[in-house]
């Protein structure tokens, strides 16, 4: 898994799987692959900027792999997630995208938690299984 120093001044671009509307305000999702969107941000000194909003793919031709390669074409560097299964968890780390456990709580209350280093990351022994 990649590491990550959450709390850092570096520029990080961080997904979080949210329900629609998306964007800052929008509520984390419950499970990376049952989202609607990605919110994805820049964050910067601990605050998001650069806030992009992308539909979660259909599933039906790669499966649970399109969400992970749409957000690998836009270089995130993490995502935090509420839920996520074994397959999407191994390919982001395959791909050297950190995962971490979200506080189930809105986008931007998850960013600032991430950024406040408040987040585990996600190993192999927390996966959804189903």
């Amino acid at each position: 898994m990649s590491e990550i120093n959450q709390v850092t001044t570096k520029s990080l671009r961080v997904a979080v799987p949210s329900e629609q509307p998306g964007g800052l305000t929008a509520s984390s999702a419950g499970h990376f692959g049952r989202c609607s969107h990605f919110t994805i941000a820049d964050l910067r000194d601990g605050e998001a900027t650069d806030v992009l909003v992308l539909e979660n793919p259909p599933h039906h031709e790669g499966g649970c792999m399109q969400p992970v390669l749409l957000l690998a074409e836009h270089m995130v560097d993490a995502i935090i997630v509420n839920g996520i299964g074994g397959r999407p968890l191994a390919g982001f780390n395959q791909l050297g995208i950190a995962v971490f456990a979200g506080d189930g709580s809105d986008v931007d209350g998850t960013l600032r938690a991430f950024a406040a280093g408040r987040l585990s990351p996600v190993g192999p022994e927390s996966v959804c299984r189903h």
